[in-house]
């Protein structure tokens, strides 16, 4: 049976991001204090619940249970203050309201009479792990109320039916492993993670398919099918998890030859907000049968339906497969290495940079059984026929001695290939592996087109060298994709103000040269602002329009993406 003990922190009503890496709950906050402030911010003034209970008193009668209830919903309450939708700019819609502190008890307790107590867990340790990121830059001041495990998608659509009818927001949750607090719950609410949902449901050798539940890994679904001779191709981070890759529309390494997740999943089986579940079309590789759905749903960060299944493509492994590390002397002659052998065509698989900093930590943190030398570097992986590869080699080389490459060498065995391959992989783990008591990472990454590229990350590496903090530039430079890791005092408000103008100036500079602020780490709350820049007041209200046809309580990981209401004229 799941614990369930309750959370009994003290939270503020009203919602926003925070920077810091724990969410600012203050344990003096007293029960009295809590049930006191929800009484001081009811919208009818009274303190009169849905079910026309009055709470002026703060009695005895309040549980550990309720008070955690009480502080997920002034969450709701700051919400209803807070926002409107404006269908013009002279006319405002009705506030939006989740439900009381008895509806959010009424709805924990039918989703266990309904599934079984062991279905849902309030224990604090839970809450805080399915809150909480140290992954993440930025994360919310509040916990989810309750986390549910669900087995299937009937009984996901069985959890969606109660939270909708109780008004409780819900945050799918599969890997954990974001970057932008997209799995947050800023407005509490239930948290719905897939952990026992992650199983091959079928795969078709001959069509080139498979069916997954969420919460498998990529890595362990390309264990699974190896035998198979087809692979899965999209590897982000080793950790990551398919619901989670189909919401942040995620890439990786691979991205330069075989695309982002968009181009790899055919369908997807959906849970909406009030419990109906939709397949966005069948199997076949091509339709136009109707609207895109699919596309709809990839990248949505869980804001329009939770995905339960889904369809993906598989790839036939590559006949042979090589590893190329190739160093410079300036990050410039590595960009500009990528962005020549983009435009000439010439084919890779994988092309990575890693700055001089990078190295240095794959270097510390082991792994390879060697030392490389710290610089400017790019990671080649070349993969197919024999003849095709040696071809991109030969191409490769010739391409790199021209931009000034000072060593190009190969891995001489398929063990240091994945030991080498592997360490660029675990570079973010490795630079967090390196962090001192009170330092933590923040990590960020945009997009330029790829004529951009050895612009934007010579000004950049200079802005981050230019910190004297410990900073790197590293990422899926064949697909104009970079990320940057800076290492800093989370103790010291300078410094991270220092920081935090570095990282905005990087996203701005890429907005400016008709980039976005996100390749593939999402929006979730660290970057709802930059995406105004990037797409402007009429596109978000596009999407707005999206998520309330589909979401009409905004109860589907609210807060994420864009905010409910439409941006203040200027």
């Amino acid at each position: 049976m799941r614990p369930v003990l309750a959370l009994s922190r003290g939270l503020p009503a009203c919602p926003r991001a925070i920077n810091p890496r724990r969410p600012n709950l203050p344990q003096s906050f007293s029960s009295s204090a809590r049930v006191a402030r929800w009484n001081s911010t009811t919208s009818n003034g009274e303190g009169a619940h849905k079910d026309g209970s009055k709470s002026g008193s703060t009695s005895s009668s309040w549980s550990a249970g309720r008070v955690a209830l009480v502080s997920a919903l002034a969450a709701g309450v700051g919400y209803t203050l807070a926002t409107t939708t404006r269908s013009t700019p002279s006319q405002k819609s009705s506030p939006l309201q989740y439900g009381s502190v008895a509806d959010f008890e009424k709805a924990i307790a039918e989703v266990r009479s309904k599934l079984g107590e062991d279905v849902v867990s309030t224990d604090e340790d839970d809450l805080q792990l399915h809150g909480f990121s140290e992954w993440s830059s930025v994360n919310a001041e509040r916990l989810p109320v309750a986390i549910a495990y669900p087995k299937s998608t009937e009984e996901v659509s069985e959890i969606a039916k109660i939270c909708h009818k109780y008004k409780m927001p819900m945050v799918p949750y599969s890997g954990g492993s974001s970057l932008e607090a997209n799995f947050s719950a800023p407005y509490g609410g239930m948290t719905i993670d897939f952990a026992d949902m992650n199983k091959i449901l079928e795969l078709h050798e001959d069509d080139l398919d498979i069916v997954v539940q969420p919460s498998i890994q990529w890595m362990d679904l390309n264990e699974k099918i190896k035998d198979s001779g087809l692979f899965f191709p999209v590897d982000p981070g080793p950790s990551a998890m398919i619901g989670g890759m189909i919401g942040t529309n995620c890439s990786g390494t691979n991205a330069v030859r075989y695309g982002t997740m968009k181009d790899w999943v055919i369908n997807l089986t959906v849970v909406l907000a009030d419990g109906r579940i939709m397949k966005t079309r069948k199997r076949p590789r091509k339709t136009s049968a109707g609207y895109n759905l699919t596309g709809l749903f990839v990248g949505s960060e869980g804001t329009l339906g939770i995905v339960t299944e889904a369809t993906l493509k598989l790839a036939p492994v590559p006949e042979q497969t090589r590893v190329g590390v190739v160093s410079f002397l300036t990050m410039h002659d590595a960009a500009s290495t990528a962005m020549q052998l983009i435009k000439k065509g010439i084919p890779v698989q994988c092309m990575e940079i890693l700055d001089d900093v990078q190295m240095d930590v794959i270097n510390r943190a082991g792994g390879t059984g060697r030392s490389w030398k710290k610089q400017p570097t790019l990671f080649f992986k070349f993969s197919g026929t024999t003849a095709g590869v040696a071809d991109s080699i030969a191409l490769t080389t010739k391409l790199a001695q021209g931009n000034k490459a000072d060593t190009f060498e190969f891995a001489k065995t398929e063990r240091e290939a994945h030991d080498l391959w592997s360490a660029r992989k675990q570079s973010l783990w490795s630079m967090m592996a390196l962090r001192k008591e009170g330092s933590e990472i923040w990590s960020t990454d945009v997009a330029v087109p790829v004529s951009r590229l050895p612009e934007i990350i010579d000004i950049s590496k200079k802005e981050l060298d230019d910190l004297g903090l410990f900073a790197s530039i590293l990422g899926h430079i064949g697909d104009g994709n970079f990320h940057s890791s800076i290492m800093y005092d989370r103790n010291d408000p300078v410094e991270r103000e220092r920081v935090e103008k570095v990282v905005h100036d990087m996203v701005d500079r890429a907005l400016e040269m008709e980039g976005s602020c996100t390749g593939e780490h999402g929006v979730g709350l660290g970057k709802k602002g930059s995406l105004r820049k990037e797409l402007g007041p009429c596109t978000i209200d596009v999407m707005r329009s999206i998520k309330r046809s589909l979401d009409p309580n905004w109860l589907l990981n609210p807060g994420k993406i864009f905010d409910h209401e439409s941006e203040p004229e200027q």
